[in-house]
């Protein structure tokens, strides 16, 4: 016979109940800290925050791939099946890591030079918690809903709150600056992961192509770039891959475009 914890079921799923429906109200329970452990077998001294700051550390040092309840439970000094107490299983592991994560900075609500600055103060508060938690980029689940989350989102919506803006252009506003951080982020993340996963350093990498590149390389089909590459506009910062730099250059470029369009809005609102 199977083992239901280890196929992924929750064992506490109600007669009736959709497991899929039952890990997700029990994964809830986990982040909201209504999860109460049973009072059967020793105790363990255990908690979803102190199993949260296990499962971080883990991710941080070997990426999302390295998380496991097994690995987890090594890290507490605790047995594997102890963690299913407090948590239904990976998935609902990774909710409770992201919704700790998110309980650090983020920026201030409120800027001295006003709504633009705190959107902007935020975007490099984001930018600088994926730099330290890259694997949350790799995350792919759905929005957990957790305190700090929902903390987290409460903060961007005051940003702009009372700009001109409606509710749903405030949401939409929150969500682009949001969206737009973690996709260049990811980029940043894709980069400095390349070498890794090509088995390529960034000049094994160039060296390869450029060769070939040098042979059939045509300015009149390429103007424009043959152009910006001899104003070195593609020549990385010192002690950074091409790559990398160009996805770093790239976002702070985009950023105040993405805040250039919002200014327009603010504007426009304003104007009419």
């Amino acid at each position: 016979m199977s083992d239901p914890v280890a196929d992924g079921a929750d064992p506490t799923s109600e007669q009736g109940e959709n497991p899929a429906a039952a890990r997700t109200r029990h994964g809830m329970e986990a982040l909201w800290g209504l999860r109460t452990p049973s009072g059967r077998g020793p105790k363990q001294g255990l908690t979803v925050d102190a199993i949260a700051e296990a499962g971080v550390a883990v991710a941080d040092e070997g990426g999302l791939d390295a998380v496991s309840m097994r690995r987890v439970a090594e890290r507490l000094g605790v047995g594997t099946m102890s963690l299913y107490t407090y948590v239904p299983g990976k998935p609902e592991l990774v909710e409770v890591m992201l919704d700790r994560v998110y309980a650090e900075p983020d920026g201030p609500v409120t800027h001295p030079d006003g709504w633009r600055a705190a959107l902007e103060a935020h975007a490099h508060s984001d930018w600088d918690l994926y730099q330290r938690h890259p694997w949350v980029l790799h995350a792919n689940v759905r929005a957990g809903l957790g305190p700090n989350e929902l903390d987290r989102y409460e903060r961007a919506l005051r940003r702009v709150d009372g700009i001109g803006l409606t509710g749903r252009e405030m949401a939409g506003v929150a969500s682009l600056v949001g969206g737009y951080v973690g996709a260049a982020a990811r980029r940043v993340a894709d980069a400095r992961s390349a070498p890794e996963r090509t088995g390529l350093t960034d000049d094994e990498w160039w060296a390869a192509r450029s060769a070939i590149l040098d042979q059939v390389w045509d300015a009149e089909r390429w103007p424009t770039a043959s152009r910006l590459e001899e104003d070195d506009a593609f020549a990385p910062d010192s002690g950074l891959s091409y790559l990398e730099a160009e996805a770093l250059t790239d976002f702070e470029f985009g950023l105040q475009r993405v805040l250039d369009g919002i200014d327009a809005l603010v504007r426009s609102r304003a104007e009419g």
